[in-house]
């Protein structure tokens, strides 16, 4: 299919870069070679969570809000969104004088509500997903005259959102691969149109979760099933948009699923390896990469790390969840006898194998503890999973029985032999 038969041509997208520039961040395409050791694939990083609302929206909200006349812009916009979408436009929105109400799904994290309202704009929660939102934002634009600012099916908004593109090859011009989240389309449809327009040869890969393959389905022919509690928020989309659709057809040579655990380890490894915020769809590139690294071993890839608000107390957990994943944070369970001065002998123990305990519980609960017993659970810091097996075998050769646990409360997943007793 030519280009010409899509609504946005490279020409648009190039307009589109002239009227953001100087108002949206130009942001950086760094070599990231941590990740490249991980991966097998040169990794570049286009860093779109820097931009002032933490995302690529910024670019084309702020292209389809010039584009509304006077007499509209005093009556004002209205959007839905699950949260990026709604603060770039609520932002623009406020630096141009425009007044802006935001739909947001009732399940929208607190952060991206809380973020919207404090630039401005009016925030109303709706129904469970985007479609219900939409209906509820279109409702509303009736009933008080607003201009729907669609968060992907808007030509105006895939011409902006194709700008990261004509950054990306100007300054990488030998990347091989962009490999771009796919929510409705708009990201990956716009820098598709651009990223062609450039360097035919490019090869387009989109990311779509596991819980929402709706691009996917829709070219497939398929209608799959769509729902779920998803850590990529920002892409679950159960409608693909009607412009978006034929591009993603016609350039782009492969959609990856991404599964939750591949979602959440993307975000851990950005943190802690980038040391950059990364939202679940904002990491899904680099799932992708964790998913299907032959896919992309020996290429030189670029990943769209789109947005960056995460929700800090799901992040929290997802770096808690990581070090222990990695044997850095342990949690142990050891009975002793009820006995003074035990706690401090086991403390001491760890401390002597250059363990750091970070909590400590002491209790008689348990059924299949002997009256005269206690138990304690130790959660501690260690370097890595080999120190971490160094101080549990300590323990043991001393003659405590350690059960090894999934993290302070959890089951259990490593025991050692039986008490002895001290």
């Amino acid at each position: 299919m030519s280009a010409k038969t899509f609504a946005v041509g490279i020409d648009d997208i190039r307009r589109a870069a002239d009227q953001i520039a100087g108002h949206v961040l130009r942001t950086p395409t760094i070599p990231a070679p941590r990740l490249s050791a991980l991966t097998g694939a040169e990794v570049f990083v286009k860093y779109e969570n820097l931009q002032t609302t933490n995302s690529f929206k910024d670019r084309g909200a702020l292209v389809k809000l010039l584009s509304i006349g006077e007499a509209q812009r005093r009556a004002g916009v209205i959007a839905m969104s699950a949260g990026n979408h709604a603060q770039s436009v609520a932002y623009h929105a406020r630096r141009l004088g425009i007044p802006a109400v935001i739909v947001m799904p009732e399940t929208t994290p607190y952060v991206k509500v809380g973020n919207t309202e404090a630039l401005g704009a009016e925030v109303v929660l709706a129904g469970a997903g985007l479609a219900e939102a939409r209906a509820k934002a279109e409702e509303i634009a009736r009933e008080r005259g607003l201009a729907m600012v669609h968060p992907y099916d808007d030509p105006l908004i895939i011409a902006g959102q194709g700008t990261i593109a004509l950054e990306v090859l100007a300054d990488q011009p030998d990347i091989d691969t962009l490999v771009i989240p796919i929510g409705g389309g708009g990201l990956i449809a716009g820098n598709a149109l651009a990223a062609k327009a450039l360097k035919p040869q490019v090869e387009i890969i989109g990311v779509e979760s596991a819980l929402y393959p709706s691009m996917q389905g829709l070219l497939r022919g398929a209608a799959p099933a769509a729902g779920g509690e998803t850590l990529a928020d920002g892409i679950a989309v159960k409608t693909p948009g009607k412009l978006t659709a034929p591009v993603v057809e016609a350039l782009v040579a492969d959609i990856v699923l991404v599964d939750e655990a591949a979602l959440e380890r993307a975000v851990y490894l950005f943190v802690s390896l980038q040391k950059t915020m990364a939202e679940g769809a904002g990491a899904a590139g680099l799932a992708a990469l964790l998913a299907k690294p032959a896919r992309f071993e020996g290429k030189r890839v670029c990943l769209y790390l789109s947005g960056g608000n995460v929700d800090p107390r799901v992040l929290s957990w997802i770096m808690l969840r990581g070090l222990e994943g990695e044997g850095k944070i342990i949690t142990i369970r050891i009975t002793i006898p009820d006995q003074p001065g035990m706690l401090g002998a086991v403390a001491g123990l760890i401390g002597a194998e250059h363990g750091n305990i970070l909590e400590v519980s002491h209790g008689h609960m348990l059924l299949e503890v002997p009256p005269k017993d206690t138990t304690l659970e130790f959660t501690v810091e260690t370097k890595d999973e080999t120190h971490s097996r160094r101080l549990i075998a300590r323990l043991e050769r001393e003659g405590y029985a350690v059960t090894r646990l999934k993290g302070p409360g959890g089951g259990e997943i490593e025991t050692g032999g039986a008490r002895a007793g001290r």
